[in-house]
């Protein structure tokens, strides 16, 4: 890979990050949302973050108060000092165009996308929406995500790196058909800005908008690693040696 420094990879690794992580922090633009908030008011950055100098003393920023219970799971309530903010009370004071931190970081990735204009903030709101993430909050702890949300938001950060040739690996884990619309629409977008787009699937409905295929068989695992076939998706379904295409011809025929 290291060849082809225009490859973007998006594989099944997990996401990176701790339980403060979200979406804003994830992406990057919670920098830049800090930084128009201590420009406006000529006040620190750090003021703005629930993990330095704008968190609440008495849960660190959590919002949150975590109590053990010997061998009992630990109970949580909400902060009382700043009602589950995670913010000094005087931190929320400071707004922008009528949104404090919170408020900001409670609206969904859509409604962010209205409220901002900025090119370092808008591009990555667009792109988590295109991959179908746009009820999603700024503020969520990706803790929450599901595996497809977590997926679809490697995707959506991946897909701001430029490159030429993208590969993806199983996109469809653990996602809905209407999820899976959403990508081969993204795809095709891809592809219509001619870039390179390798799909390593099983998924038929990925499989049947594919402009070529490349079949490995005849089993999966330590019975596979045999090109079956490579073609179109209309003469796959007409070889006799492949599986893919005796199931894509039941799906197609369904």
């Amino acid at each position: 890979m290291l060849r082809y420094k225009d490859l973007v990879v998006v594989d099944q690794s997990a996401i990176r990050g701790s339980k403060r992580s979200n979406i804003a922090t994830y992406t990057g633009i919670l920098d830049e949302i800090r930084a128009q908030f201590a420009k406006t008011y000529n006040v620190k950055q750090s003021l703005f973050s629930n993990n330095s100098d704008g968190a609440c003393p008495e849960c660190k920023g959590l919002g949150v108060i975590s109590t053990d219970l010997a061998f009992l799971d630990a109970v949580e309530i909400c902060c009382e000092h700043c009602n589950g903010s995670g913010f000094k009370p005087e931190v929320l004071q400071y707004k922008l165009r009528g949104k404090n931190i919170t408020d900001i970081m409670a609206m969904t990735v859509r409604e962010a996308g209205g409220f901002f204009s900025d090119e370092k903030i808008t591009p990555p709101l667009e792109r988590l929406c295109e991959v179908g993430l746009g009820y999603l909050t700024l503020g969520q702890s990706l803790d929450t995500f599901s595996g497809g949300e977590r997926q679809r938001l490697r995707l959506a950060t991946e897909l701001g790196n430029k490159g030429s040739v993208y590969v993806f690996d199983e996109p469809t884990t653990g996602l809905h058909g209407s999820d899976i619309s959403k990508l081969l629409k993204l795809f095709d977008k891809l592809v219509d800005d001619k870039n390179t787009v390798i799909i390593i699937e099983h998924n038929m409905d990925i499989i049947s908008q594919a402009d070529w295929i490349i079949d490995l068989g005849p089993g999966a695992g330590k019975d596979g690693g045999k090109i079956i076939f490579e073609g179109y998706p209309k003469d796959i379904v007409t070889d006799r040696y492949s599986l893919t295409g005796k199931h894509l011809s039941a799906y197609l025929n369904n």
